[in-house]
């Protein structure tokens, strides 16, 4: 089992050193998972005196505990770290999204209850509507029920009109025939009795026969009485749909305000991803530009390239031929002046120099071959490591494999210069022989220079380089602004996108605040059609009882002239018998 251990020194002897022992201090249960080991167990380990006290190390322990294997525990302690901080990203970024969900979905039931508490006050408007409705029904049959009584009244009151016709009629004939009478007797002075007594009969009976109308009128009065409660009534319903219209006519006004203020906000959506787009469009150029500059560049690239190509290639000939020379000018008239002992100790200082930089470069040879034998045996020995092993091995492999390259860059410096030595040293005894009237084939300076071709390939080398950083300035000043650019773009689509998801939502809230509206104006306007009819009903009936109560005034204004008329016609009697029991009743 692997654990995670403090390399530790016990005190002891002359020189304060002692046997190092490891202290346990977390135990791997699995890859991700390590737990801490509980009190001071410590370990006795032989390779631990390898390391300094305090240092941390990795020792994998039999089920005896028993040391197998002791490694450091730097690179492992990181990648556990770096693991760990990787879970805490991970961790922080599903937090984020949990609370995420946690606000929607809490605005979700915040929406929900709010629906729910609308429904129940909608529910609970109805309700009391419907009870209105159900006590306007109620008073609607005792309107009906009153409207009877009322038609019966006037069906009876009807009859006793047609009575009181006509007791009239036959009070007029009998007024007739007492005229008649009363032209007979005109002289007489008075009536016998049985005539007077049959006259006095019929008046009583005419004065009987004449209607009460004090009980039809407190019923009618009573009637008017609960009308005007009824109209009370309705007259508070009316007032109820008044307010609901008002209140229905203020929404209306606000659905409309919200609608015009939503329509000005999404013509000013419109307007920014118009601008956006435009945007879009001129980041879109910026980049294509910054392509082409690319592609220049990497052009330039190329070119240089190709001139470090042709400078080797122009290298390698001048080392495979003999003929090719690149080196330092030599300026033959200050040779040719020169003295011939001059001239040769001039060549033995260029040869003594040449076999220094010789030696130099050969040391740096070896020493670059003997780099490249080492990476080689850390790759044979990479090829059999265990993993653990194998991570150390690489790390020094890495680091060989450095030492390498940066030697082997300064070498092609050195062997260039070596080269340039060479050739220098080559003129000076071309010349030096051909003074001193040796005429071999090696004394002839019939090489060619490539050197002045060199130089004006460095020449453009240069020129294009500068051109190259030029350009790679403002291509970087490019990416700055576009990268700015793409930001602003980046920022204002998450705005309009934002902006959108806001307004699809006020959208989607003034349709249901039109479709409450349109709920409201339907219940108003059903309101008013159920009040409409019973209005005009109590209106009818009123009329009818005030028609009823005129025609109620105008008969008992008949029957007090009746009653005047029988009176007057009992004192002509009287005035026409002497029969005092006559006058008496």
């Amino acid at each position: 089992m692997l654990y995670l251990a403090e390399v530790q020194r016990g005190k002891g002897g002359l020189l304060g050193g002692g046997k190092a022992e490891l202290k346990l201090l977390a135990c791997q249960r699995s890859e991700q998972n390590w737990s801490a080991v509980p009190g001071d167990e410590t370990v006795m380990c032989e390779e631990a005196n390898n390391y300094n006290a305090g240092a941390l190390v990795l020792v994998d322990l039999t089920s005896n505990r028993q040391v197998q294997r002791v490694q450091e525990a730097a690179r492992q302690l990181v990648s556990i770290l770096q693991n760990f901080s990787r879970l805490q990203e991970k961790f922080k970024t599903q937090e984020e999204e949990i609370e995420q969900w946690k606000q929607s979905l809490t605005y979700q039931s915040q929406e929900l209850n709010r629906r729910e508490m609308e429904m129940e006050a909608r529910r609970e408007q109805l309700q009391q509507m419907e009870e209105d409705f159900e006590q306007l029904e109620q008073q609607r049959q005792e309107i009906e029920t009153l409207r009877e009584e009322v038609n019966r009244q006037r069906d009876e009151f009807e009859r006793n009109r047609q009575e009181l016709e006509g007791a009239w009629e036959h009070l007029r004939g009998e007024m007739r025939r007492l005229e008649e009478r009363q032209a007979e007797f005109q002289q007489a002075a008075v009536l016998d009795d049985e005539k007077a007594q049959v006259i006095q009969e019929l008046l009583s009976r005419l004065l009987n026969g004449i209607p009460a109308t004090e009980s039809v009128r407190e019923e009618l009065v009573a009637s008017l009485e609960i009308l005007t409660q009824q109209q009370g009534v309705l007259g508070q319903h009316w007032h109820n749909l008044e307010q609901q219209r008002f209140t229905a006519q203020q929404m209306q006004d606000e659905v409309d305000r919200q609608a015009q203020d939503l329509q000005r906000r999404w013509q000013e959506w419109h307007q920014a991803q118009e601008s956006l787009e435009q945007a879009r469009a001129e980041l879109k150029v910026q980049q294509s530009a910054l392509s082409h500059k690319q592609d220049y560049v990497h052009m330039l690239g190329v070119q240089l390239q190709n001139h470090d190509d042709l400078h080797q290639q122009m290298y390698r000939l001048a080392d495979t031929s003999e003929h090719v020379t690149i080196g330092q000018q030599v300026d033959l008239e200050i040779l040719e002046k020169m003295s011939v002992d001059d001239l040769q100790r001039l060549v033995q200082e260029l040869e003594r120099d040449l076999e220094k930089l010789s030696k130099f470069v050969e040391s740096q040879e070896e020493e670059l071959r003997f780099k490249q034998q080492e990476i080689e045996a850390l790759q044979v020995r990479i090829q059999s490591a265990s993993d653990f092993d194998r991570l150390n091995l690489e790390n020094d492999l890495a680091d060989e494999q450095d030492g390498y390259q940066m030697l082997n860059e300064t070498l092609v410096g050195q062997r260039r210069n070596l080269r340039e030595r060479k050739n220098l040293l080559n003129r000076h005894q071309a010349i030096l022989r051909r003074r001193q009237g040796i005429t071999d084939g090696e004394g002839q300076d019939s090489g060619i220079d490539l050197g002045p071709m060199l130089s004006q390939i460095e020449a453009q080398r240069h020129q294009q380089s500068d051109e190259l950083q030029k350009l790679e300035s403002q291509i970087e000043q490019m990416r700055g602004a576009i990268n700015q650019a793409q930001g602003i773009v980046n920022s204002q689509t998450v705005e309009q996108e934002n902006k959108r998801n806001e307004l699809k939502h006020l959208e989607e809230s003034l349709l249901n605040r039109r479709k409450e509206l349109a709920e409201i104006w339907g219940r108003v306007n059903l309101y008013q059609e159920m009040l409409q009819p019973i209005q005009d009903g109590v209106d009818g009936l009123r009329q009818k009882l005030e028609s009823i109560v005129n025609l109620m005034s105008q008969v008992q204004e008949a029957g007090e002239e009746q009653r005047q008329a029988i009176a007057d016609m009992r004192q002509i009697i009287l005035s026409l018998t002497n029969t005092p029991e006559l006058a008496a009743s």
